[in-house]
């Protein structure tokens, strides 16, 4: 019950300031609910000096699990959302949510853990690793351990599709013992928590190359369709909300497909990391 306040508060706090933004004075302003892993790479600090530059706009971004930033966008908080999810993100359009679901960039989940890899999972399949793990863990929980999202985030729903891929039934994974760990945090803070644990995550390559150099992990299964990763933005419906900013979310949407935009996005990061941390698709979805 404490739990459910504090995070009614927080909701309660986020709305205000948003709000509160909205309606100041000077430049226009979007309200922009995106998943953290598009946040804690640097990509939105990146980019949102050149659109606020082209539009005299002013962005005021939120990070939050795709979960949340989605409830954001049910209630209006927000006039458009950037997340990585795309059966919930179809729902919400087909639900009147949304305009329309479109795909800007990619990348690709990982499963990442100690460089000794106690449970021998390299080189697997992602549903066989899962196999591995689930067996491992449960028989020696202080030697294996998975550190999920466990935050209704993009990642923490990839993480369920491959639980269930793998022929598991997730609430009985998740309360199988104390090798499953469960951080309840963005990406970045669940990495730093499976180094510390010396535990295996699922994470998105961007956010791993963005903190790799804080981290005790390495790639291990990096391989399989199932771990494709889209990301889309999608405007907030008129009809759901009349207030939404529908003219400047559309401009975004512009912005972000654009040929010098979609350059921009395909270039981050490669001079820190010598990898691409995300490729561009242009309103198209990739094939995995």
């Amino acid at each position: 019950m404490k739990k459910k306040i504090i995070i009614g508060i927080l909701a309660v706090m986020v709305t205000i300031s948003l709000l509160a933004g909205s309606f100041g004075c000077g430049s226009p302003r979007l309200r922009v609910a995106t998943t953290t892993s598009l946040y804690d790479t640097g990509l939105w600090d990146y980019l949102e000096p050149f659109f606020e530059e082209e539009y005299g706009a002013e962005l005021d971004i939120i990070s939050a699990g795709t979960g949340i930033a989605l409830e954001y966008g049910m209630r209006g908080d927000v006039d458009v959302i950037a997340v990585h999810s795309r059966a919930r993100e179809e729902q919400f359009v087909a639900d009147g949510y949304g305009v329309e679901r479109v795909p800007f960039a990619y990348n690709y989940f990982l499963i990442v853990g100690p460089a000794d890899d106690p449970a021998g999972i390299q080189g697997m399949i992602p549903e066989e690793a899962f196999q591995t793990l689930y067996n491992a863990g449960l028989n020696d929980p202080d030697t294996v351990k998975f550190i999920s999202r466990g935050d209704d985030s993009g990642t923490h729903g990839k993480e369920q599709t491959i639980w269930a891929s793998a022929g598991y039934d997730y609430e009985e994974v998740r309360t199988s013992g104390r090798w499953y760990v469960e951080a309840a945090g963005g990406m970045g803070a669940t990495l730093l928590r499976a180094s510390d644990m010396e535990g295996y995550t699922l994470t998105d390559i961007g956010s791993f190359l963005a903190y790799q150099g804080e981290l005790e992990l390495e790639p291990l299964v990096e391989e399989g369709a199932i771990l494709l990763n889209v990301y889309s933005v999608i405007a907030i419906s008129p009809e759901s909300d009349p207030g939404t900013n529908i003219e400047m979310a559309n401009n975004l949407i512009a912005f972000l497909t654009s040929p010098e935009i979609q350059e921009l996005i395909g270039d981050y990061g490669v001079a820190d990391y010598g990898l691409q941390l995300f490729t561009p698709c242009a309103g198209a979805e990739p094939e995995s």
